[in-house]
């Protein structure tokens, strides 16, 4: 085990995968340079023939990396932020996440759309946003929402030896979290499994990104309080793992769902959809939202930090359950 990063973790999950498969290539914004780090040393490993930079033409890009993809070429395309996915969309939404249906399983897709998402550095509406709840409605590809080194490394090295488009979301106000990685070449995270941090009797919050590190948090003040939390981390939100949040749901009664998406049509609200129809019978009290409002980003700090989540909102919404 070795202490890193989440980006240094993503980077060694870049340079150990690319290494052991020598048709996996990376192009993108700015990536030989690596504004976000993630794609640190890569250019001077492996030249300009798996590792280059794209002109800022996201839909050129996407295109070009489902093309790639489809043509055998294991492919990582750099979107920087998760905004700039919107101008290349039709490669994601109507090439990616349908083609292999089209082709009747013909065609595989070993594509891996990496970007960043979050507000908390006041970069303004237009590179703030936290965008995977349309990513999630279109069907047919993966979306990993990573929110520690390990998950970050094993859930891209998942992606690499896939077959399977994906959506790879990096939580900008994480980048900087240390924690231990496994130094095992061969150590991957599934999909589809969630990662439960701590159990719990009273209350469940299922924590998406970087209210993870939100919902540690709060769960640390609630245990002061006396209420015992059961803490998940989808770590995936497609495909999502409903039967551990659906069992935790059924031993506690209580659920609170923390995600810095807009509320409306979030994950969060996917989720409480999914449990109050798989577990209404045991269920409580209503199932709290801990979420951003329907209006664009702000650039002032002090608003920005205002509509975020946080550790003191989870706590007042598991409180509100906890009444209930």
């Amino acid at each position: 085990m070795v202490k890193m990063r989440l980006t240094q973790a993503i980077n060694a999950a870049y340079f150990e995968e690319m290494e052991r498969n020598e048709r996996i290539v990376l192009f993108g914004e700015d990536v030989e340079v690596s504004m976000f780090g993630d794609t640190r040393g890569l250019h001077a490993k492996f030249g300009s023939k798996r590792v280059r930079n794209t002109p800022i033409s996201e839909s050129a890009m996407t295109g070009m990396a489902v093309g790639a993809a489809m043509a055998g070429t294991p492919t990582i395309c750099h979107l920087m932020f998760s905004n700039f996915a919107l101008t290349g969309f039709d490669g994601i939404a109507n090439q990616a996440a349908k083609l292999r249906l089209m082709t009747g399983g013909q065609a595989r897709l070993p594509v891996t759309f990496v970007a960043a998402i979050g507000a908390g550095t006041s970069t303004g509406a237009q590179h703030s946003d936290t965008p995977y709840p349309m990513f999630m409605n279109l069907g047919g590809i993966n979306i990993a929402v990573p929110a520690t080194p390990a998950d970050a490394k094993g859930l891209m090295k998942s992606a690499l030896r896939g077959f399977n488009p994906t959506i790879f979301l990096l939580p900008r106000v994480r980048g900087a979290t240390a924690g231990e990685v496994s130094e095992d070449p061969d150590f991957l995270v599934p999909y589809g499994k969630a990662s439960v941090l701590q159990e719990g009797t009273d209350i469940t919050i299922v924590a998406i990104g970087s209210c993870v590190n939100h919902a540690v948090r709060a769960a640390k003040a609630l245990k002061e309080d006396g209420v015992s939390v059961e803490l998940i981390d989808p770590r995936t939100l497609v495909p999502l793992d409903t039967d551990t949040i659906v069992a935790s749901v059924r031993k506690t009664g209580r659920l609170v769902v923390a995600d810095e998406a807009r509320d409306r049509c979030s994950a969060a609200s996917h989720i409480a959809a999914v449990v109050g129809d798989e577990a209404f019978s045991s269920l409580r009290a209503p199932i709290k939202r801990v979420t951003a409002p329907n209006i664009p980003m702000p650039y002032a700090p002090a608003l920005e930090r205002a509509l975020l989540p946080d550790p003191e909102k989870i706590v007042a919404a598991a409180m509100l359950t906890m009444a209930g």
